[in-house]
């Protein structure tokens, strides 16, 4: 076994095809980086359901680990925005035509990333009618417990009060805020430090999230202002919809409480 066999570097490094005449000198890099997110996915989606199992098991330590890295990675998902505001307007421009109807709303992992961590937008299984197996992976991840979820039973099962609604709820819905949990949730932060860390460690989480969403809205704003983005989506107007909507609105809420 050599370097170059174990990481598959051949297959790998023959998957990006720019389509453009040329091609266009930003189209590769386009390519790559969009590939490196759904890399970076792929290794979220597993260091998340890792979390949860940790979660489900109870075992805190090792919940912390897979939190810590989650951010991490998501610090680094923030990063590559900047490499991809090197790409003028123009330049991207040159090779916009060949994505058609492709679209980064079609990403099947950030949006199943986005369901295990507790946002369940069933609007979303409209992007895969034409795929039948990323379809029925995105509706069974709508149907199962999200990490909130799960972060909740454990809470419960270390001997604090979470209401029986809230633990035997319709896990195809998204969460909402609940008092009694807040309630909970503060009682945690004030008396029991370990508890209250795994907890800012979830806000970190989400905060992270929402802080890829703002960089990846304002690159589509500075690269293609406010047209109508690929794949007939309304582009950076949608993407500023969907800002400052996070995922664990009791850990946000509690913060005026404290």
């Amino acid at each position: 076994m050599n370097y170059k066999d174990y990481l598959k570097l051949e297959q790998m490094l023959s998957l990006q095809h720019p389509l453009s005449e040329g091609p266009e000198h930003d189209e590769l890099l386009f390519i790559v980086i969009h590939q490196v997110y759904e890399l970076w996915f792929k290794v979220v989606i597993d260091e998340t359901r890792s979390l949860q199992h940790c979660l489900n098991l109870s075992d805190h330590l090792t919940a912390r680990d897979r939190l810590r890295r989650l951010r991490t990675i998501l610090k680094t998902l923030v990063t590559q925005v900047d490499i991809l505001e090197t790409m003028t307007p123009l330049s991207f421009h040159s090779f916009r035509d060949r994505l058609s109807t492709a679209s980064g709303f079609q990403s099947l992992q950030f949006r199943l990333f986005e369901c295990i961590l507790g946002s369940k937008e069933r609007k979303y299984l409209e992007y895969f009618r034409n795929d039948e197996e990323g379809y029925q992976r995105l509706e069974a991840a709508m149907r199962e417990p999200s990490v909130y979820d799960s972060f909740l039973s454990f809470l419960s099962k270390q001997g604090h009060f979470i209401p029986e609604t809230v633990l035997k709820r319709d896990m195809a819905q998204p969460y909402t805020s609940n008092t009694e949990v807040q309630e909970t949730l503060i009682s945690i932060y004030k008396n029991h430090p370990g508890l209250a860390q795994i907890s800012e460690y979830l806000v970190d989480l989400d905060e992270g999230l929402q802080e890829w969403r703002y960089r990846h809205m304002k690159m589509v704003e500075r690269t293609i202002g406010f047209k109508m983005g690929t794949g007939g989506s309304s582009g950076a107007e949608y993407l500023k919809s969907t800002l400052f909507k996070p995922v664990f609105p009791d850990l946000w809420a509690i913060r005026s409480m404290l």
